[in-house]
C-alpha cells in the first residue's frame, strides 16, 4: 500500500515540483520547438508507456481527493482478487501491470486509471456480499483499462496540442524516456481523464462494454458471473435517491441490471467453492 502511494506520488512529481522535472523537460522542449512534427503525428496511437504515465498522474489526483485505506491485508486481498480476473481479460499485461488499492471512504465508487491503477472504496466493498461480487466490481474496472476508456476520453484537440509541442524529433531522440516528460505537457489531458472518471463518468456504450467484459472475465477466472446480478441488485437498493459516487457516474443501475440478467440467465445454486470464497471475503472485509 505504501509502495503504491509512493509510485503514484512520484508520477505527480512533474506536476507538483520544479527541480529535476524542469531539467528533464527543458531539453525535450528545446528539441521539440526546433523540429515540430506535422499535424498527422497527433493521430498516432498513444503508447502503453505514455498511457501508464498519464494514468499515474490521474491516480495522484484521486489520492489528493481520497485517502488510502490503512489495512494492508485487505489491500493484498483486493490485489489478489483483482489480478485473478485481470489475467483473464483481453489485456492481461499492460505496461507495468495492474495495481489495486482501497480508498478509505464510505462513498460507493471505484475508479480505473489509464494503464492499470484501479481504486475501490471501502463503501463499495461493504456493499458487496461475497468475493464473487468484489471480483465483479474489479472485473468491470479492468474492462475499462482493457478498452482504454480512460485514455480515450482525452479529446483529439488535446493530442494535437501535445504532439505539435513535442515534435517528432524529440520523440525519436528520447524514445521511451520521453513518456515521463510528457506528463507535464499532459496536464490538461490529465484533467480530462480525471473529470471523466470522477465527475462525469463514461458513456453508456463504454459502461455496457465494461459490464460485458466483466462477465467474460468472471467466467474465465472461475467466479460465478451471476454475482454481477447480485451486486447490481444490491447497488440498486442502496442507490435509491442517491446522486453521488457510482450512482452519478454510471447509467441507471436498473438498466445495467436488466441487461446483465439477460446475458447471465438462470443463476446456479451456490457451489462449495463459492461458499468458501464468501467466508474468506467476510473475514477480510470485516
Amino acid at each position: 500500500m505504501r509502495r503504491l502511494a509512493c509510485l503514484v506520488l512520484l508520477a505527480a512529481a512533474p506536476l507538483l515540483i520544479g527541480g529535476c522535472a524542469a531539467m528533464a523537460v527543458a531539453p525535450i522542449a528545446a528539441i521539440a520547438y526546433k523540429g515540430a512534427s506535422k499535424a498527422t503525428e497527433a493521430a498516432r496511437p498513444i503508447t502503453d508507456s505514455e498511457e501508464y504515465y498519464v494514468g499515474r498522474a490521474v491516480a495522484a489526483r484521486i489520492l489528493g481527493k481520497y485517502k488510502l485505506d490503512q489495512n494492508p491485508k485487505l489491500t493484498q486481498y483486493v490485489n489478489e482478487v483483482g489480478e485473478t480476473v485481470a489475467r483473464k481479460s483481453s489485456r492481461p499485461n499492460p505496461f507495468r501491470g495492474y495495481h489495486f488499492a482501497v480508498l478509505d471512504t464510505q462513498e460507493v465508487n471505484a475508479f480505473a486509471c489509464p494503464g492499470g491503477i484501479i481504486f475501490i472504496t471501502r463503501g463499495l466493498i461493504q456493499t458487496c456480499n461475497s468475493e464473487d461480487q468484489l471480483a465483479a466490481v474489479l472485473a468491470h474496472e479492468v474492462g475499462h483499462v482493457a478498452n482504454k476508456d480512460g485514455i480515450n476520453s482525452i479529446s483529439q484537440a488535446r493530442w494535437t496540442e501535445v504532439w505539435t509541442a513535442m515534435g517528432k524529433e524529440a520523440v525519436t531522440m528520447y524514445g521511451g524516456s520521453v513518456a515521463a516528460g510528457l506528463v507535464s505537457l499532459f496536464e490538461g489531458s490529465i484533467d480530462d481523464v480525471f473529470k471523466t472518471i470522477v465527475v462525469n463518468g463514461y458513456s453508456r456504450q463504454a459502461e455496457e462494454t465494461a459490464d460485458a467484459a466483466a462477465l467474460t472475465e468472471l467466467t474465465k477466472a472461475g467466479y460465478d458471473p451471476s454475482a454481477m446480478v447480485a451486486l447490481l441488485t444490491a447497488l440498486e437498493a442502496k442507490g435509491k435517491g442517491a446522486s453521488s459516487g457510482i450512482f452519478k457516474t454510471h447509467p441507471p443501475t436498473s438498466e445495467r441490471l436488466a441487461r446483465v440478467k439477460t446475458s447471465v440467465g438462470q443463476s446456479p445454486a451456490e457451489s462449495q467453492g463459492e461458499k468458501i470464497r464468501t467466508e474468506r471475503f467476510k473475514k477480510m472485509a470485516s
